[in-house]
């Protein structure tokens, strides 16, 4: 039966116009809740879809299944799963560390050492953040936000400073900025209120 879906897919796929084609899989109840939605969003044809997929690239060449990447602007590192769990320890099958001459394959232990050394660059980093934007003082806001408001906000910001830059190159006669005007008059990488606010008017 597979098969033939199989073939009554391929020819169908063959028949339409819109490059689309059918894939069909069998998941597992258990973990359908899961896969299906992450699915669903990597096959978007969409701008969240291209940067899923984007994101997608490394783990898609690497062999093993990655349980973390860490990446640089020369320098990339990979911890490869799966885990393995002894007597409560949980260790990484093995890792690689690709950088400028370099090409390094890792054993478990030391997939371990540098996958803990990371996470600490990475918590020490984090938290200088946190300090010298003094991220204390403001109330805690929930991890989720308005897509549709957020995303048009950041939108406007990031016109507004493109606008800057290159009224700085070409100076005020050379360009001339349009709907992200609104946000000019504010401090630098601010919005303006109705930004603030989500308007549409950016």
């Amino acid at each position: 039966m597979p098969i033939f879906r199989k073939a009554v897919d391929r020819l169908a796929d063959f028949m339409r116009r819109d490059r689309k084609i059918t894939y069909r899989a069998f998941i597992d109840a258990r973990v359908a809740p899961y896969v299906t939605p992450l699915l669903d969003r990597i096959v978007a044809d969409d701008e969240d879809g291209d940067t899923l997929r984007n994101s997608l690239i490394p783990w898609r060449r690497s062999q093993r299944p990655p349980i973390a990447i860490y990446r640089g602007d020369v320098s990339t590192c990979r911890i490869d799963g799966p885990w393995q769990v002894v007597d409560r320890h949980w260790l990484p099958l093995g890792g690689l560390i690709l950088t400028s001459g370099v090409t390094a394959h890792l054993n478990p232990f030391e997939a371990r050492a540098l996958h803990e050394r990371m996470q600490q660059a990475i918590e020490k980093t984090v938290l200088a953040w946190v300090r010298e934007h003094d991220l204390y003082a403001p109330r805690n806001v929930p991890e989720e936000i308005d897509r549709k408001a957020a995303d048009l906000a950041a939108k406007a910001m990031i016109a507004a400073w493109i606008c800057r830059q290159r009224e700085a190159t070409s100076g005020p006669e050379g360009i001339a900025c349009e709907a992200s005007d609104c946000c000019l008059g504010e401090p630098s990488g601010a919005l303006c209120e109705a930004c603030r606010k989500g308007s549409d008017h950016a």
